[in-house]
C-alpha cells in the first residue's frame, strides 16, 4: 500500500502541505461500467470541497 498519496487539488478538505492527501481512505471509481483505460476515465470520490 502506498505510504503517501499525492494530490494537487488544493481546494479539497484532505489536501495538505507538500501536495499530500490526508484522507484516511481513497475511493476511486471509473466513469464507465467497464475497465478504465486512461486516467481521464477515473474519478476520486474522496474529494470534499474545503469550506
Amino acid at each position: 500500500m502506498a505510504k503517501d498519496v499525492l494530490c494537487e487539488v488544493n481546494n479539497c478538505t484532505y489536501w495538505g502541505d507538500g501536495n499530500i492527501c490526508n484522507a484516511d481512505r481513497i475511493y476511486v471509481v471509473t466513469h464507465k461500467q467497464s475497465k478504465a483505460r486512461t486516467t481521464e476515465e477515473t474519478d476520486c470520490k474522496t474529494f470534499e470541497p474545503r469550506s
